[in-house]
Order: C-alpha cells, then structure tokens, then sequence
C-alpha cells in the first residue's frame, strides 16, 4: 500500500533534530521497493500475543481493486473545529488532568514533497495511562474532560498539529511487570478509504522505549529511532505547553514504520 502525493509543493523546514527534506535537484525517481528487513518476524516470542496470532502458511498478495480505489474520502467539511484539540473536544467541567503538550510534524513522500490534504488521526490513553475504552480496566481513573481521540488535515505543505495531554504509560499482560512506553497512536488516510496506514509515536527520553517487548520486535534500530518524537521547544507556548514534533514519511530510506505493513497491505 502506498499513499500517493497529489501535487508538488515543497515541505516546511524540519525543526529538531530530524534529517530535513531532500533538495529537488537529489530526488529520486521511479519506484522505491520496500525494505521488509526494517520490519519485525509475524513470529516473534518475546511478544507473546504474536506467538498465536502470526500466519501459519505463506502470505498471499492481493491485487487492489476499483472498489478500493473509488471509497469514500474525507474533506475539510467534515473536520469539526475542536477536532484536533483534545484538550477541549471533550471537556465538561474543565480541562483535562496532566501536562499540556503540542503534537506537531509533516507528513511527506519518499521524495521529501509535501502531502497535503490528508487525514491524520491519533488517539491515546490519558495522563494516567488508561484508555476511554469499557475494555480497559486498569486501576487509572477515568479523566471525566479527555476523550483520548481526534484528527486532522495536513495544510498545503503537509503540515499538522493538535493538542493534547501527555500520555502516561501503562501496564500490559505480556510477562510480568511488562509496560507500555507513553505513546500516541496515529492513523494517516489517502486518496481512498483503503489506503491507511497506521503507527505509533513515542516520546523523547522515555526509559520504557529500551525494554518494550513490542518495539524490541523492529529489527531496525534507526527504524525505532524515527517512531521517537524530539522535544521542540522552539514550537512550544511558555507557561502553557511544550511540544514534540513527529514527521512521518510515507516510503523510502527514511520512511515512517507502519504496523500494519507485515500484515500484507
């Protein structure tokens, strides 16, 4: 799967200490294969929910058909305004509990062009670790004002950023006291509903990113370095939040890892 870039226009400058995009005079040509050695086995022990569900048999490829290609898609209409605010999207009573942060980044193709109009979502847990979700039952109080979820269009030059509250870390039942790393969730659409890609963001600085069972999977480790967002205080608001900027690239050398790409899409 491949999300494609639906016009030309040049990217914003990268702040932080991500590698900026590529000058128009080197850009490659053609098509980039995929590098499947930056992706983890189906069957990997130390994961152990991979152990049942990993493929048995060879994966198939399937071709796209015009179904695929012709679903629905999502405009600027149907963006609300608090959208991408998940300080105030679902507050009631007042602002959600814990620390207020920027998420921001471009979104680009192998090229390093920008990829305008597309639509990212993110959801996570809240400052506690627990997600708004009657499955998760994790000791964390439920935040009564933070609904963990929102989206957004990338502007002209692939640009977007939403609010929120940092995530906290959680336990899981992988081995025992095994933790999740604070992380966000992100899902970014093409031109029809069936390209999407999915990944997720971490957080400069975390100790928790060394021992995730579910990170240790990436063969990669430049591959886990690029799911890690830099601290960008240059983008923060002083006495209010700090910010993190988290570029994901579509395809290439450089490209973001997406979790659903060892499945076959």
């Amino acid at each position: 799967m491949n999300i494609h870039n639906p016009g030309s226009v040049q990217p914003r400058e990268d702040q932080g200490n991500r590698p900026g995009p590529l000058a128009a005079s080197s850009r490659p040509s053609g098509f980039f294969e995929r590098d499947r050695t930056l992706h983890p086995p189906a069957y990997a022990p130390g994961y152990k929910s991979s152990v049942l569900r990993s493929p048995r048999n060879a994966l198939l490829s399937l071709e796209t058909s015009l179904s695929e290609l012709t679903g629905p898609v999502f405009g600027h209409n149907d963006i609300g305004p608090l959208d991408n605010d998940l300080i105030r999207n679902y507050a009631r009573d007042g602002d959600p509990i814990g620390e207020r942060i920027v998420v921001h980044g471009c979104v680009r193709d192998e090229t390093g062009r920008a990829v305008p109009n597309t639509l990212v979502e993110f959801w996570q847990a809240n400052a506690g670790g627990r997600y708004r979700h009657k499955k998760d039952t994790y000791l964390a109080p439920v935040d009564p004002n933070f609904g963990g979820c929102g989206r957004t269009l990338t502007d002209a030059n692939g640009y977007y950023y939403f609010r929120t509250i940092k995530p906290g870390p959680y336990p899981w039942r992988n081995y025992i006291n095994s933790w999740r790393p604070a992380h966000i969730h992100f899902s970014v659409f093409g031109s029809g509903f069936a390209q999407r890609l999915i990944t997720q963001m971490y957080f400069e600085g975390d100790p928790l990113i060394k021992i995730c069972p579910i990170l240790a999977t990436v063969p990669d480790p430049d591959a886990i370095d690029r799911l890690v967002a830099p601290l960008d205080l240059n983008a923060s608001a002083p006495f209010d939040l700090l910010a993190y900027r988290f570029d994901i690239v579509l395809r290439g050398q450089r490209s973001t890892f997406f979790e659903n790409r060892p499945e076959g899409n």
